[in-house]
């Protein structure tokens, strides 16, 4: 199939199976849903696709392997160190284009390429394992390291910064809302009196406040976890850019392409499944008013229902346990 072209206009449908065993790289990053996403993502091997969450390119690499010699693919991170292994993993392929930066961007960087028109996106939020593995990065509550967990490290402010100026409330409120902690006030009380004593500047302080300030622990889950993740996606603003991502996706893509997102907790998820039917509807008009459906303006259309990673892939990778992934069409 090397080296034919798809006339202008024209779509071809294909379906892809990839074996697992040929795209994986190498390396202790296990990719989440990786067959699953890709054979949902390539509907056209000369296409246009987008990764905007490289990590460390397991999935990138498997569309790779997909694509003809006029596909293209361009790679998004925020992670400076995601995007220096990936422009050095694909440096002599000319089909791929590697861009450091966030979601927002996306619309910026497809410009940059002259993409017009997109076949495929993928989104796998949430952090890498590299990330959670690299105490100085300060996502985990299991190493010890400096509290930063900024996604890109060379902007924004780290989350020691955001803990040692935010008020009782704010902090109090992004627990509540992005963490879904029960016991967000005894700890953003706690987290108020101990930097009146010292800064708040590791990870393993941080900890000490959780465990400290939770009077019931739930079972399986560590008392830091949903902390972690409500600062974790306050200093990145997490949940703004995915909303921003989502929008921009549904203009840039061609008609019939596809958007493919996989989460990890209920937030992400929950704001995907309601853009994904909210743009599935059409637009909100009153019950009774005499409008053909053809005219509702609906922008996409579920594929298929929410997949989840099979047993025999969490029992490889207890990351997948909690992953989920939507599927969105362009109309």
């Amino acid at each position: 199939m090397a080296g034919r072209s798809i006339q202008p206009g024209a779509t071809r449908r294909i379906t892809v199976s990839v074996p697992l065993g040929a795209c994986i790289v190498t390396a202790p990053h296990q990719t989440v849903l990786l067959e699953e996403a890709v054979s949902a993502l390539i509907i056209n091997r000369s296409g246009t696709y987008v990764d905007c969450t490289y990590g460390r390119g397991g999935h990138s690499q498997a569309i790779v392997n997909t694509l003809e010699s006029d596909g293209r693919l361009l790679l998004v991170d925020r992670d400076k160190t995601a995007i220096d292994h990936a422009q050095e993993k694909f440096k002599d392929d000319p089909r791929v284009m590697v861009e450091h930066g966030a979601f927002s961007q996306l619309g910026e960087f497809t410009h940059k390429h002259q993409l017009e028109g997109l076949d495929g996106v993928l989104m796998d939020l949430g952090v890498s394992s590299p990330q959670l593995d690299d105490g100085e990065r300060g996502f985990s509550f299991q190493h010890s390291g400096p509290l930063d967990m900024r996604m890109n490290q060379t902007e924004g402010e780290t989350a020691e910064e955001w803990l040692s100026v935010a008020s009782e409330k704010q902090i109090m409120n992004v627990l509540k809302q992005y963490g879904e902690e029960r016991f967000a006030k005894r700890i953003a009380r706690k987290i108020i009196e101990t930097r009146a004593i010292s800064p708040i500047n590791t990870t393993g302080k941080l900890v000490e406040i959780c465990q400290t300030s939770i009077p019931r622990k739930e079972k399986h889950k560590h008392p830091a976890t949903r902390t972690f993740q409500a600062i974790r996606i306050q200093v990145n603003h997490e949940l703004d850019e995915l909303e921003a991502c989502l929008r921009d996706v549904i203009e840039l893509l061609n008609s019939g392409g596809r958007f493919a997102v996989i989460s990890f907790h209920s937030l992400e998820d929950r704001i995907v499944k309601r853009f994904f039917r909210r743009m599935e509807k059409g637009d909100d008009l009153p019950s009774r008013l005499p409008i053909r459906d053809a005219e509702l303006n609906r922008r996409v259309k579920v594929i298929g229902k929410p997949i989840r990673a099979s047993e025999a892939e969490v029992e490889r990778n207890r990351r997948a346990r909690s992953s989920i992934m939507r599927i969105a069409e362009k109309l």
